[in-house]
């Protein structure tokens, strides 16, 4: 029997609108915590980009709710969002279309607190198509992009390797690949025969280049909320490479 796709759920909806539109006040508790960790679909842009730079085409994958695909959209001519959850998809999409989305955030047992998320100031909707669709067998008509953004997506796939091997026919030459991951590698989500034998880097080396030349890499911690005091605080190893 097919495992449910826990990205589906009411639940994982709320969790990440909460981690892509929740502000500051709405995901720490008032005595603090690690304020450097907010802002992570925002950061895997602002961080790893020249947006101060116009762009053309820009591909997000694995955009949940689109948070990164609304902050490309504010330097790139076209942005295509994809995720495989018809739920993440159908909440990026209304709020695209200028919805105030309601949805709740866990405080304990059955407390909860009804929030709003909304579109960011500044992001040009009108540049943001988003579908559903599979990182590992993506659609041949997508065409090439000038930037391709996958964050936190690499270690939640099947084949991993799918992907990388995609990644060349994705990318303009002199086009930028950004990719991120927490490294966090489980048998929930792949095969530990498809894991890296060794550090993700390497393994990232070893099938980009030389096609791609890795420019830098940078640590880009993330918080997600649970409840009001459960929080996963990670850090994703950022890098960013340039296609030959």
């Amino acid at each position: 029997m097919a495992v449910p796709n826990p990205y589906e759920t009411r639940k994982l909806v709320d969790e990440y609108l909460l981690f892509h539109f929740g502000s500051p006040d709405e995901i720490l508790l008032p005595a603090g915590g690690p304020a450097d960790a907010l802002g992570f679909p925002v950061r895997t842009v602002t961080e790893t980009l020249d947006t101060a730079s116009k762009a053309g085409r820009a591909l997000d994958l694995g955009c949940a709710t689109g948070r990164s695909s609304f902050e490309l959209s504010r330097f790139c001519e076209e942005v295509i969002g994809i995720d495989f959850s018809d739920a993440f998809i159908d909440a990026a999409r209304r709020l695209g279309s200028g919805q105030t989305l309601e949805y709740e955030r866990l405080e304990e047992g059955h407390l909860r607190t009804r929030l709003f998320a909304v579109l960011p100031f500044g992001a040009r909707p009108d540049r943001v198509r988003f579908e559903t669709g599979d990182a590992m067998n993506l659609r041949d008509d997508l065409g090439t992009f000038d930037i391709v953004h996958a964050a936190n997506l690499l270690c939640r796939l099947p084949e991993p390797l799918r992907l990388l091997k995609r990644l060349p026919s994705l990318v303009n030459p002199g086009g930028t690949l950004i990719l991120a991951t927490p490294c966090t590698w489980l048998e929930d989500f792949t095969p530990p025969e498809n894991w890296p034998t060794g550090r993700t880097l390497d393994w990232l080396r070893s099938h980009l280049e030389p096609t791609f030349a890795l420019e830098r890499t940078l640590d880009l911690p993330f918080l997600i909320r649970e409840t009001a005091r459960k929080f996963q605080w990670t850090v994703s190893l950022g890098s960013v490479w340039k296609r030959a």
